[in-house]
This record gives C-alpha cells, sequence and structure tokens, in this order.
C-alpha cells in the first residue's frame, strides 16, 4: 500500500450525484444490442490458480483491529479475538491466500514486536497511516491462526526498507523450523508445538515508495543480498517475492532484472490500482467510465511486464504477481474519522470493477502467479464492512459477491473467448473448463445500455445451463449496515439453443453462467 497517491488516482473533483438518482429509468435507456461471442472450449489457456482470488490484510485504519480482531475480551461475538462474522463470511468465500502486515506498514514492522506475552509487546507508532498506536496484538501467531480458521495460504511481507537480512531471516526459522533451535524453541513456549510451514514471504513491499523510496538497482542489489540469507527450514523452501513496479513502470522492472544478474525470485510483485475522483457513493457517469477504462490498461501492463520477464535468463520462472489491485476512490474526512483510515463503501460500480479484473486473471491465467485485491476488510475495495472499532455489525459488500460469482472458476482451466469489442467498456468475458462443466463469465460495466448476448460454445456439447447476475441499475447502490442484502446475486434467465447460449446483460452487470457439458 502505498501513500504517493499521486502515482495511482485521478486528480480530485467535486463529488456529483449519479445520472440514475437523477433522470427516471425509463430515460436512460438505450436500445438492446446483440453481442456476439465464441466459447472455445478446445483452445486452453492455462489453469485458473485459487491463488488469483487472494487478499490483503494490513495494518491500516479498521481492517486488522475491529475488523478482523476484535480481542478475546470483547463483547463482540468472536472465536479467540477474531469477529467471529467475518470469518463466517470469509470461510463461506474461500480465502485461498491472505497477505500481511502491509502494504507500506511492512516495511516499518519488526516481527519480534508481535510475539510473546500481550502485556510485554511494545505500543508503536504507525507512521505511514494516521499516527496510530500499534499495540502488537495482532501478530505472528493470531495472523496465522486466522490463517488457520479461514483455511488460507499465509503470505507474510517483509521488512527491507527498515529491517536487515538478519531479521527476516530469523523471522522464517522462528515460523519453519520444527524444533530444536533458539528461535523454533521459543515459538513453541509461545504456544505454537508446531511450525507454521510458511511458504510465500515478500521480500520488502514498493520498495520505489514507502518501502525506502529506492531506486530499482538498490533494490535489486539489497533483494541479492537478503536472498542469500532467506532459506529452507524444516523442509519449507520459502517462495521469495521480490518487490516489483508500481503499474506497468518498465523501468523499474529492467533495473532490477539487469541488476539481480541471475537468482531469480519465485515471484515479482506489481501494484496497480484503478482510481477515481469521485467518493464511491457519488460517483458521475464520466467519472465511472474514465474509472473502469482503466482496467484494458492493467491487463496490457499484465501482458507486457510478462513479456518482458521472459526476455531475461530464467525470467520465465518468476511468477507475475498483481499484490495489490482494486479502486481507490475519494475519501471524505468523515469517513475516516468515523470507521477508520480509508474506509470505503463499494457499490455496484465496484462490484463491476472487480469482475473485470477477475476477468482479466482467467484471461491471461498463463501470464499470472497471484493476484491480491486491497483489501479484505474495511479498506479500499474490501469484501466485508464493519461499523467502527467498537461495531458489532459486519456486512458483505458488493465486492464480496462479485468474488463468489467468480468462485466456479477455481481450479478449472481457462479457455479462450472471442469477442467482437476490444474497447475499454466492452462487455467483458472469460470462460474456464472442467470435466462436464463450463463456466462463463461476463461483465458490463456500460452504465446507459444492456446487451443481448448470444455465446457459441465450441469444442463441447452443452446439456444445461444455470445464470446468476449481480445487478442494480445506480451505479452508486451499495449494501450499508441499515440495507445489508440490496446488492445480492439472483437468479437470472438462460436459454441454450444446440451450441448456443443466449440471455440477456442488463447494465453494470456481472453474471456467471455455468454449463453442463456432456
Amino acid at each position: 500500500m502505498s501513500v504517493h497517491l499521486s502515482r495511482r488516482r485521478f486528480v480530485g473533483s467535486t463529488a456529483a450525484l449519479s445520472l440514475s438518482a437523477l433522470v427516471p429509468r425509463g430515460l436512460l435507456a438505450a436500445s438492446s444490442a446483440t453481442q456476439k461471442f465464441v466459447v472455445r472450449a478446445g483452445a486452453e489457456i492455462a489453469l485458473v490458480r485459487p491463488e488469483f482470488h487472494g487478499h490483503f490484510a494490513e495494518h491500516l485504519g479498521s481492517c486488522v483491529y475491529g475488523g478482523l480482531w476484535v480481542g478475546k475480551k470483547s463483547p463482540i461475538p468472536n472465536i479467540d479475538g477474531y469477529r467471529k462474522q467475518a470469518v463466517d463470511y470469509l470461510r463461506e468465500l474461500g480465502i485461498p491466500v491472505l497477505r500481511w502486515p502491509g502494504g507500506c506498514y511492512a516495511d516499518d514492522y519488526h516481527w519480534r514486536d508481535g510475539i510473546g506475552p500481550l502485556e510485554q509487546r511494545p505500543k508503536r507508532v504507525n507512521i505511514h497511516w494516521g499516527g496510530y498506536i500499534e499495540d502488537g496484538s495482532f501478530g505472528t501467531h493470531e495472523f496465522i491462526g486466522l490463517c488457520r480458521l479461514l483455511g488460507a495460504e499465509p503470505y507474510l511481507a517483509g521488512n527491507v526498507g527498515s529491517g536487515s537480512p538478519r531479521e527476516l531471516r530469523d523471522w522464517i526459522e522462528y515460523c519453519n523450523m520444527p524444533s530444536g533451535s533458539t528461535l523454533a524453541e521459543e515459538r513453541v513456549r509461545n504456544g505454537s508445538a508446531e511450525p507454521f510451514r510458511v511458504r510465500y514471504w515478500g521480500v520488502g513491499n514498493e520498495n520505489w515508495g514507502c518501502g525506502g523510496w529506492m531506486r530499482p538497482e538498490v533494490y535489486g542489489n539489497l533483494y541479492r543480498q537478503f536472498s542469500v540469507y532467506l532459506r529452507e527450514f524444516g523442509g519449507t523452501k520459502p517462495f521469495l517475492v521480490a518487490s516489483g513496479p508500481n503499474g506497468n513502470d518498465r523501468k523499474w522492472t529492467r533495473g532490477f532484472m539487469d541488476t539481480l544478474e541471475g537468482g531469480a525470485p519465485g515471484g515479482l510483485s506489481m501494484h496497480y490500482y484503478e482510481g477515481g475522483t469521485d467518493r464511491a457513493t457519488e460517483f458521475s457517469a464520466d467519472h465511472l467510465g474514465q474509472q473502469l477504462s482503466i482496467f484494458k490498461r492493467v491487463e496490457e501492463a499484465v501482458t507486457e511486464q510478462r513479456t518482458l520477464l521472459d526476455s531475461y535468463r530464467d525470467g520465465h520462472k518468476i511468477g507475475l504477481i498483481l499484490d495489490e489491485w482494486g479502486v481507490w476512490d475519494k475519501i471524505p474526512e468523515e469517513d475516516e474519522k468515523r470507521y477508520g483510515k480509508l474506509w470505503m463503501q463499494s457499490t455496484m460500480r465496484s462490484a463491476v470493477a472487480a469482475g473485470l479484473g477477475l476477468n482479466i486473471f482467467n484471461r491471461q491465467a498463463d501470464k499470472l502467479f497471484m493476484c491480491n485485491i486491497a483489501q479484505i476488510v474495511n479498506v479500499l475495495q474490501s469484501l466485508l464492512l464493519t461499523d467502527g472499532p467498537e461495531g458489532k455489525s459486519c456486512i458483505r459488500t458488493s465486492t464480496y459477491h462479485a468474488f463468489a460469482l467468480f468462485k466456479p472458476h477455481r481450479s478449472k482451466t481457462a479457455v479462450r473467448v472471442e469477442t467482437q469489442d476490444s474497447s475499454p467498456l466492452a462487455v467483458s468475458v472469460s470462460a474456464s473448463k472442467a470435466q462436464n462443466e463450463l463456466v462463463v463469465s461476463f461483465v458490463n460495466p456500460r452504465h446507459d445500455a444492456d446487451f443481448e448476448i448470444d455465446c457459441t460454445l465450441q469444442g463441447s456439447t452443452a446439456r444445461e445451463a444455470k445464470a446468476v447476475v449481480l445487478h442494480d441499475p445506480d451505479w452508486n447502490a451499495c449494501n450499508t449496515f441499515e440495507n445489508p442484502n440490496r446488492l445480492l446475486p439472483q437468479p437470472h434467465t438462460v436459454t441454450l439453443d444446440g451450441s448456443r447460449l443466449r440471455m440477456d446483460l442488463p447494465r453494470l452487470s456481472v453474471a456467471t453462467v455455468t454449463v453442463r457439458t456432456g
């Protein structure tokens, strides 16, 4: 998470009311047009890795404290300190991987501050996010406990900006060495006899920005130095993730790779936010279009960064990771004062944005290794919202439901889809297959046009089709604490005519069709 917002966001402007709130629905309607697609079930791309649906929890605002963690003595219903409602919702969705503790916070975090008896953990100032006092009550053991509750693979972001190779090396040993060493025995005394077996380790975060404001060559040399000491303990070989570019910054990637000279990391972390100039619930039609158009550039960045990596010796071995992505809207000061830093509502527009991103990951499944949306609770484009540090309410956002619509793609094989329109606001489509099942997802980012979908399925015989849609004609519609179920996926009419799939796709909608094949 970067504090250098100027590189990610549009210039701020006065929030405007949604056009749909001002004009009767009928006056907005555009004539439906037929959009034709061809799903080529025989043209395989790659596995849709569950890690494409990864998540990110930073010590920022109320993401951790008051969001995921309320403490064992809290009156808020909890499971050993973890907010029970959040755990229940996240387990239902399935969280393949969870990245922690940052973000910017990672490069000022020293892991020993978060272990041992709670009363002995030091209190530190969060210099990046509001100067909050962190009491260390949510540390390594608490994070691993959460991952185990959720069934998530833990991903720890290590400190390069203000840390040392020794510190990060010791954290890996503490987590992964089964027994015998001083660090392993310390973990045992702190309550964890079994090693944590953490595989994913970030070697710094955004070292071009809040992680040290480094030049790529400087970071490249530091990565080389750190990597020497980040070893396998207890049979768990660390998968090292290097700090990659901000957006499609080719200069950073080249500078890092030119300095590396071999010793390729397991992954390279790219961050790409889709900025917005309005408050989440007050987007204008123009600004909606501007934000959703950014996703075409995100897809171009994925393909170009992959090509750049592959041009280096052993570059093909490096997994491209979109470590932080999602919409970043204008955030009112009053919301931050009430709910915490970067607390942001998620609207129908946000759900469409999530669908655009998830479709990209399916289409580019051969180029990506992992993707983690920012963030999991309360901060930016989150799955869940809670009503303040002491609030008992926890609701699912529109983004949560968008992820649920894409869950059927996980662990299937992505296949190619031919489309007529490649413009930034065209209907977005992706498809994947498994034995006797084909899944196709459609996203309509247009606020002013409904479409008729005519999709030909080649290479498979369709037997039955079912569709689910998330839709609201008001792009500023959202789930609130007073009305938590305004936006919910609903069954949707779809017909099969031989090998042709037909359905209506309303404006601002995300739809998934599951086809039984044979």
